[in-house]
């Protein structure tokens, strides 16, 4: 029997290294297919906003999170510097990894970075069928502040954004 992984067994790195962006790009495109249904207008969607984060990347403002495992990643995501607030983006931990702490540690580094940086606030898109990583946003003080009908993955959902306000 394989033995699960633990948080312990996850290294987390924070600068991009070639092939990063176009696996994440595919591990959403592939997940999000399996898992929800969502067509190839979200793979899409997430390389524009890759190529965004990269071409506007400062290392002062803007942060990776890459969780990896023997060399592998199993789970990302990442701040981007909006002005006045942070977007967070492509919170993503692959099925096995999920539910042994990795989500949690990720929010934390997030939190920590964008209090660094002395951010005022932060949000996030998200759909409705994205309940577990809801519940970690709500959790470290995120709010749900929109919602919207949505056809754009290739389906009917509700996109819903989140907003954080710190002190």
């Amino acid at each position: 029997m394989k033995k699960r992984p633990s948080l312990e067994d996850i290294s987390i790195r924070t600068e991009l290294r070639p092939g990063d962006i176009g696996y994440v790009i595919y591990m959403h495109g592939d997940l999000y297919k399996k898992e929800y249904d969502y067509g190839i207008s979200f793979e899409t969607y997430v390389a524009k906003g890759l190529c965004e984060f990269y071409e506007k990347y400062h290392s002062g403002r803007n942060r990776v999170w890459v969780c990896e495992h023997h060399d592998r990643m199993v789970g990302f995501l990442l701040l981007m510097d909006r002005g006045k607030a942070a977007q967070l983006r492509y919170f993503l931990i692959q099925p096995e990894y999920r539910g042994i702490g990795l989500g949690s540690k990720l929010m934390s580094l997030y939190m920590d970075f964008l209090r660094e940086c002395g951010y005022p606030a932060s949000y996030l898109w998200t759909t409705h069928e994205l309940s577990t990583a809801a519940f970690l946003y709500k959790r470290v003080g995120f709010k749900l502040t929109e919602e919207k009908q949505s056809t754009a993955f290739g389906k009917p959902l509700r996109e819903q954004r989140y907003d954080l306000l710190l002190a």
